[in-house]
């Protein structure tokens, strides 16, 4: 799927090596301090990740895929199942990995894109959403800037860096995606 300058698309595996030196081979890299940093995950390793985490979560999966500007990798885009086998309730999430592409746009470009292929090509669900934290503005807007709506706002129960923050979820219904899709053509 494409917009001009920005695609989305699943991790060829001959990307394999450089995704990972893009995501992951920066353990202090920008956009870890966002990423719901209070789970302190950490990184895979490169030999984890060629050998098994990218083989067996990145190739061939509908539910992630690569964001690239002008045909280099740049972000990453998810979906899962909040709620496990059962299968009814899917969340997504994004991240651009260089820090000095933030602020373009291509975010919610890209998330735009994948909301309309996870609801056209890979569920017949009615809902897709996001959770994020109150820390977190640039994401919270970029839920807004593309349409969705904040459904839920759990008070203080992220904590980092001695601080209590707000667990948020954005979500949008598959008819009001649909509309908002209409009404832009």
């Amino acid at each position: 799927m494409t917009n001009n300058r920005i695609k989305i698309r699943p991790l060829r595996p001959d990307e394999l090596k450089a995704f990972w030196q893009l995501a992951f081979s920066n353990p202090n890299a920008e956009w870890t301090k966002w990423n719901g940093p209070y789970f302190h995950d950490q990184l895979p390793t490169k030999i984890d990740f060629l050998t098994n985490i990218g083989p067996s979560d990145w190739l061939n999966n509908d539910y992630r895929w690569v964001i690239t500007l002008d045909q280099q990798l740049v972000g990453a885009l998810f979906a899962y199942f909040d709620d496990g086998n059962l299968k009814r309730w899917l969340d997504i999430g994004i991240t651009i990995y260089p820090d000095e592409a933030w602020g373009n746009h291509i975010g919610s470009t890209a998330l735009k894109l994948w909301i309309d292929h996870l609801f056209t090509d890979v569920t017949q669900l009615p809902h897709i959403g996001f959770t994020t934290w109150s820390g977190n503005k640039r994401m919270m807007a970029l839920g807004d800037r593309i349409g969705m709506k904040l459904e839920g706002q759990i008070r203080q129960v992220r904590y980092w860096q001695g601080q209590y923050y707000d667990s948020i979820k954005y979500g949008i219904l598959k008819k009001e995606w649909k509309k908002m899709a209409s009404n832009e053509k």
